[in-house]
């Protein structure tokens, strides 16, 4: 993800050793023998356990990162965090597992799911374990910030986990619909994808004692950067390398799962629209309607509102006056995530 000997490169380096020692700890409820199989399967989907394990099935952890280097930049103590960085990481994965079912989602990460390993119904116990070790893990602020930030770090993450539940119900609840715009999914990625990464710079600042001001900005800078980061998510979706990406590009559109592109597809009433209203494709069509796609304007089209949000997103952390070489480090970091091209 980054350059070697970068600024960003030596912030991962000490922060993401922490992460996981602090996730494991995060886990210690059920890593009893009883609980066994439950600890096994939660280690295999963040990436500690089962063929394939390491830096690629753990995935980036570019939640906890993003939070981390908030607090820094925000002039916090990162390390006071790190109970933070757990939590939206469980909730991430959480609602990760959730999502490989309901989608039916045979790989993440380049590895079978969870539910693929080990079904549908003990996949949905790992996935309510994960929620709630988050909740648990985030009262263990108390140990190093004061009630009242504790308190409504609470209320943020739940209230976080609801719009992420109201972003996926959208999501599969649009895959029926054929009257839905553009504006809709801005309503749904919202929720979805924007409202934990919003999250995540929102806590960091919050526990580095920020003002109300750059808060709100370090907020607004979430937030515009999830809603960029889920468009780019979209244009992988169609035209990425799925041997990087670990998923399949033929996904979105065999499921009919109304991304950024696809619905801008439709609003063109061309080609496209035309094979896509009269129903299911097939794999084999997928190619020629990713082509069909992009010769109607959406790949320029999605790459542009990108670019867009990209210099929303910019804007609002200039604004939030992030401080020194962690602001530099989280400059980057956003850089990097609205630029990617896997």
């Amino acid at each position: 993800m980054e350059k070697k000997n970068s600024i960003l490169a030596n912030y991962i380096d000490m922060m993401l050793p922490a992460v996981e020692s602090e996730l494991k700890r995060a886990l210690l409820p059920v890593r009893m023998a009883e609980l066994a199989g439950l600890f096994q399967m939660c280690a295999y989907h963040l990436g500690w356990e089962g063929e394939g394990a390491g830096a690629e099935a753990r995935g980036k952890r570019i939640r906890p990162l993003l939070l981390l280097l908030t607090t820094a930049a925000a002039g916090g103590n990162w390390e006071n965090a790190l109970p933070a960085a757990a939590a939206v990481e469980l909730v991430h994965n959480f609602s990760l597992i959730h999502d490989d079912i309901e989608d039916n989602s045979p790989t993440r990460r380049g590895r079978p799911t969870v539910w693929q390993k080990w079904g549908i119904a003990q996949a949905i116990n790992t996935g309510d374990a994960m929620f709630t070790l988050a909740h648990l893990s985030v009262l263990r602020l108390g140990e190093s910030t004061s009630s009242a930030s504790v308190l409504q770090s609470a209320q943020i993450l739940q209230t976080t986990c609801l719009r992420l539940t109201q972003g996926q119900y959208l999501d599969i609840s649009y895959e029926a619909r054929g009257d839905l715009n553009l504006d809709a999914y801005w309503s749904m990625v919202s929720g979805k994808t924007a409202a934990l990464l919003s999250t995540c710079a929102e806590l960091g600042s919050l526990i580095a004692n920020a003002s109300e001001q750059r808060q709100e900005a370090f907020r607004d800078f979430g937030h515009s950067l999830g809603l960029a980061f889920q468009a780019q998510d979209d244009l992988l979706g169609i035209w990425g390398d799925s041997a990087l990406t670990g998923k399949s590009t033929e996904g979105d559109l065999l499921t009919g799962k109304k991304s950024l592109p696809v619905l801008y597809g439709l609003s063109q009433q061309a080609a496209f629209a035309h094979r896509w209203e009269q129903g299911r494709i097939s794999a084999e069509e997928v190619p020629v309607l990713a082509e069909q796609l992009k010769a109607e304007g959406a790949l320029d089209y999605t790459q542009t509102v990108v670019e867009e949000l990209t210099v929303q997103a910019l804007h609002a952390l200039e604004h939030a006056r992030p401080q020194g070489e962690a602001g530099q480090a989280l400059h980057e970091l956003a850089e990097k995530l609205l630029t990617r091209r896997y």
